[in-house]
């Protein structure tokens, strides 16, 4: 057996956790591999909409393992709201959620630090959505984190106060203005932690390598997206991650030989949330339509997503670096009413027209090169198989098909997990 991946080829917020949703019932497990609480899968399904921020998406499929994953950073606090809702809608998560012992924690003092790194850069802000995320995978990689399998060690408490010390030290470096009560916030960790530490830890790694054995079926999910990789994304308006298909193998504990079929989300146009360069940006009409008919708001931060065309440039370049072998189309039916529709298909880079992502996209170094179809006005809300989706669209799909070289197997006609269309 293989484990499959499923990730976002764009700026995050492509709609992977409908589509998770809708796989589950072909999997045995479903594991998060990268990012943390900064994430915000969207489901609605029974007339019910649920936000999942650390919990994998396939939770609400009650014969379905979820697993947290060692590449994923918690936070105890917003982890234990996430539990509360679950606990409303009946769902046994003590016996199908695990967490990766070598999973990090994200302290209060971690928020504090993102929040006034932010402040510090001022009109150079990121975009961070100040859930410490940032500062957590600094701590990582500087070998000073604290993990949830040492909350399982008696001298955990010491090794979080010498932490949360170090942190208090760099915030008076910072000497940034920040209203807070370090005590009540440590008390609120403690309780999440008691809490946490009642689901099972588990060797992620080793789990996940007896399930392959065994011939269990896995899916692995991507959070944020392609484009905000801290390697090949924007950077520096990038996450701390590694959002692209190689996370799965350091977040998951997964060799490269066992990935099976890459999975990758796009919307039929594309937003972004923050800070940093967007090629096909529309500050039109047409652009505050895709905001209003998209409801695009950011599901974790509630701000207003940025819009604009497809860059079928940034995707094709998203789809090789990912391996995708089958791509899916959300919120085709936002587009539904465009007389005219418009996708990037290649830059003026310096005077030159490419066809390939170059070092800089930002404003004064690329001018965006469209290719325009003609709309359609049909609802597709209602549609349920693919032979009654209009020409129009589908020719849309085929030039993007043929554009980057991989099928479009899945077109979202709306939120609700029984608007997917399978081809």
């Amino acid at each position: 057996m293989n484990v499959d991946l499923l990730l976002g080829l764009q700026w995050g917020d492509e709609g992977k956790g409908k589509i998770v949703d809708v796989l589950t019932k072909n999997y045995a497990i479903v594991a998060r591999f990268q990012g943390g609480p900064n994430a915000g899968h969207t489901l609605i399904f029974e007339n019910q909409k649920h936000v999942l921020h650390t919990i994998p998406s396939g939770i609400f499929h009650k014969d379905a393992k979820n697993i947290v994953g060692n590449g994923v950073v918690i936070d105890p606090v917003i982890l234990t709201k996430e539990l509360d809702n679950l606990s409303k809608h009946n769902i046994d998560y003590t016996k199908t959620l695990f967490i990766s012992r070598k999973a990090h924690l994200i302290l209060p003092t971690h928020r504090l630090l993102d929040a006034a790194s932010e402040a510090l850069k001022g009109k150079l802000k990121i975009g961070s959505t100040l859930k410490g995320i940032g500062p957590t995978y600094m701590d990582k990689t500087g070998r000073n984190g604290l993990r949830v399998g040492d909350l399982e060690l008696d001298n955990w408490k010491e090794k979080f106060n010498n932490l949360t010390q170090k942190h208090l030290n760099l915030l008076a470096f910072y000497n940034v203005d920040l209203d807070y009560d370090l005590d009540t916030l440590k008390a609120e960790f403690f309780a999440a932690v008691t809490i946490l530490k009642t689901l099972p830890f588990i060797d992620s790694e080793e789990y996940i390598f007896n399930a392959l054995n065994n011939q269990q079926s896995i899916l692995a999910e991507g959070a944020q997206g392609s484009m905000l990789d801290i390697d090949f994304g924007t950077y520096p308006f990038v996450t701390s991650s590694t959002t692209t298909a190689a996370g799965a193998c350091t977040g998951l504990g997964v060799a490269p030989n066992k990935i099976g079929d890459v999975f990758g989300i796009f919307k039929a146009y594309t937003t972004r949330v923050g800070s940093g360069p967007f090629p096909s940006e529309l500050f039109d009409d047409d652009g505050k339509t895709m905001s209003k008919v998209g409801a695009e708001f950011g599901a974790t931060t509630g701000r207003p997503r940025r819009c604009g065309w497809l860059d079928l440039v940034a995707l094709k370049y998203a789809v090789i670096i990912n391996g995708a072998t089958q791509l899916m189309m959300m919120k085709a039916d936002v587009l539904s009413g465009f007389k005219t529709i418009k996708a990037c298909t290649s830059y003026i880079y310096k005077g030159k027209e490419i066809t390939h992502l170059p070092y800089s996209i930002l404003e004064e170094d690329v001018t965006p090169v469209y290719t325009e179809f003609k709309g359609w006005d049909a609802d597709l809300t209602k549609l349920t198989s693919a032979d009654e989706l209009p020409k129009e669209l589908m020719d849309y799909i085929k030039f993007i098909e043929d554009f980057v070289q991989v099928p479009v197997k899945i077109v979202s006609v709306g939120p609700d997990r029984k608007q997917t269309i399978l081809r």
